[in-house]
């Protein structure tokens, strides 16, 4: 092919059909001397992926710089059109260019195939001709072809080939994508390029013009807010990554996020005016970053608690919790207060007497506390959402229990009774604080979304209320699985499902319809139909078809019991028996949840108790199912979906 003299990556390049030890030594060159927010690799990396990595690298920086570094969007297309002959050649085993012979071995290697790196020219492709971006979802599927291919090809380097992964890995990278667009606004309008959504600048007030003058004012600031709290909501979903791959990669794995991150932290530190410059990250920052990633990885691999403080003459446990006692000043949190807290937590889960309470008695006296002290916690952020008074109001209450989050994870535990226990249940099972951040974050779609136009969207809210339950739980439980934390959360939002479903008249009062729209709309179904009832044949099939949705959660979900701790599967099983019993109940009612609350009564819930504190229960039994034989309308049997 031939090379455009202005492209600095080629002044060392070896000439074509080089060594691989020479195509290998360039590779490793152009990776340790770039520009990126973050290493290629760390020093923890296993050597022997090292040398893959850097070839990697070169291939995705020589795409892009082929892409962003010739000014003539014609002469662009022909070198990206090149450049995918070169690959072609390279499947084809024989490569000329020095990174297509590097790149040859780690293809062979882990038999990776071509598509995800056909998929990024396919996004360099797009960025000749395609400055604008309508809406949302014409941004995501960018990424998909920009981001996501480099995650996955990650992966198959790390020896992973499973979707579950790919999944989260998906996450991180549409959110690492997201955060460059939003760092590069000034250097993307240098090449005429916008990737904020139209709809999204229509939302605040902005128009193209506005981006295009680079007026930066309240409105942009706005922007950049939500734009940055959507991405960081991503990076909180792929986050689980982390722990689900071999500790040896974790560190690099998280430097991708951290450094993603580090990058939206920048931008708010800097004022949000990215119109004007473009942030970046300190060398020093940077060495931050590895350092605390490395650090988090070498004491999950020593199996330390987080709460350790390290002298001279060792590390030493801090009785309980390490906390500050207040404001200004350093101190410990006594045993005594600590045991105060979880009896204030219990108090909490004893009154709401919720199915969740119940369930807990299956559980040793530790993690029985735990949860306790993580009911406490979500009980009341809850109870603001929901509490009466004005918006305004609830947003406050809301902000100061996010307040009241950061706060107990850095330490300051004075602001609430429950909160120096539900710090030492964080830092004991090294809870993810993220979790708690999204289950905030969807008690405050309570107060601004009252409807949900597709499932997706109602899945998201899902996660958010339930999904995070379902995952910090797990930590409590105990898990070893990779898979446990997606399992976790469809069980999380298979309950959450069946709520929703039971609850639709009452919430209908609260001026909230959580059933998706397009559901509403393809049974005939309006809004007001979800009020005080009567049942009507179409609101019967639209709940049916809901049941039937929420039983597909179950029963992928219920595969986390044999996946948790031998300690905490009966409390599990419990949970779940309770839940899916009240889908049965709904369903034997001929989905007639108008005429009185649908609850399982107290020897019922006796009865799965007992069950569960005596061993009496299996992986088979575990679902409540309604009868075998009955069919309703729709094809469904048994509350699962015909094939």
């Amino acid at each position: 092919m031939q090379i455009p003299a202005e492209l600095e990556i080629a002044k060392r390049l070896p000439s074509p059909g080089c060594s691989i030890a020479d195509a290998e030594r360039y590779t490793r060159w152009l990776a340790t001397h770039h520009y990126e927010n973050f290493n290629v690799v760390s020093i923890l990396l296993p050597r022997h992926l090292r040398q893959h990595f850097y070839n990697l690298y070169a291939y995705c920086r020589w795409a892009d710089d082929l892409a962003d570094e010739v000014s003539d969007p014609a002469l662009a297309l022909e070198l990206i059109d090149s450049w995918e002959r070169e690959l072609r050649a390279c499947y084809a085993g024989n490569p000329t260019h020095p990174v297509f012979v590097a790149l040859r071995g780690t293809i062979e290697s882990f038999d990776i195939p071509s598509e995800p790196f056909a998929d990024l020219l396919s996004a360099f492709r797009q960025d000749q001709t395609v400055h604008r971006y309508p809406t949302w979802d014409g941004v995501l599927d960018y990424c998909r072809f920009s981001a996501n291919p480099v995650g996955r090809l990650v992966l198959y380097i790390c020896g992973y080939r499973d979707s579950a992964r790919q999944e989260l890995s998906d996450a991180t990278c549409t959110a690492l994508q997201l955060a460059n667009f939003w760092q590069d606004v000034s250097r993307d309008l240098e090449k005429g390029r916008i990737y904020i959504p139209s709809e999204a600048l229509a939302a605040r007030g902005l128009t193209e013009e506005d981006i295009t003058a680079r007026r930066f004012d309240g409105r942009y600031t706005s922007l950049m807010k939500e734009l940055i709290a959507t991405t960081r909501e991503l990076f909180a979903r792929g986050l689980p990554l982390v722990e689900s791959v071999d500790p040896a990669l974790a560190v690099d794995i998280d430097l991708f996020s951290r450094g993603g991150l580090a990058i939206l932290d920048s931008i708010e530190s800097g004022g949000y005016n990215t119109l004007q410059s473009r942030p970046s990250i300190s060398k020093a920052n940077q060495l931050q970053l590895l350092i605390r990633a490395m650090g988090k990885r070498i004491l999950a691999r020593r199996g330390l608690p987080h709460n350790i403080s390290l002298h001279s003459d060792g590390p030493k446990l801090v009785a309980s919790v390490r906390l500050r006692g207040g404001a200004g000043h350093a101190g410990n949190v006594s045993l005594a207060e600590v045991a105060q807290s979880y009896q204030e937590c219990r108090r909490v889960a004893r009154e709401a007497a919720s199915n969740f309470y119940y369930a807990f008695f299956m559980l040793p006296q530790a993690k029985r506390d735990a949860l306790c002290a993580l009911y406490a916690f979500m009980r009341s952020v809850d109870d603001v959402s929901d509490a009466a008074g004005g918006i305004a109001d609830k947003q406050r209450g809301i902000a100061r229990w996010r307040a009241s989050l950061d706060a107990a994870v850095s330490g300051n535990v004075n602001a609430h009774a429950i909160l120096p226990a539900f710090a030492d249940t964080l830092q004991r099972y090294q809870i993810p604080p993220r979790y708690f951040h999204d289950l905030i974050s969807g008690a405050e779609m309570d107060l601004s979304v009252s409807e949900y136009g597709t499932f997706e969207r109602l899945r998201e809210y899902c996660y958010r209320v339930a999904g995070t339950v379902g995952l910090t739980c797990l930590h409590v439980f105990g898990f070893d699985d990779p898979r446990a934390p997606e399992l976790a959360e469809k069980l999380g939002i298979a309950f959450q499902l069946t709520n929703i479903i039971r609850d639709v008249s009452a919430d209908y009062g609260m001026r909230r319809v959580y059933l998706p729209q397009d559901d509403l709309q393809k049974f005939g179904v309006r809004p007001s139909d979800l009020g005080r009832g009567p049942l009507t044949p179409a609101v019967a099939s639209l709940l049916e078809f809901e049941c039937a949705r929420a039983r597909d959660f179950y029963h992928e979900g219920v595969q986390l019991i044999p996946r948790v701790h031998e300690d905490s599967r009966a409390a599990l099983w419990a949970l779940v028996r309770i839940y899916s019993g009240l889908l049965r109940h709904i369903e034997e009612r001929g989905y007639d949840v108008f005429s009185g609350r649908v609850r399982l009564s107290t020897p019922e819930k006796a009865g799965i108790l007992l069950r569960a504190r005596f061993g009496w229960y299996s992986q088979h039994n575990v679902i409540e199912e309604r009868d075998r034989d009955r069919r309703g309308p729709g094809g469904t049997v048994r509350g699962r979906r015909a094939s």
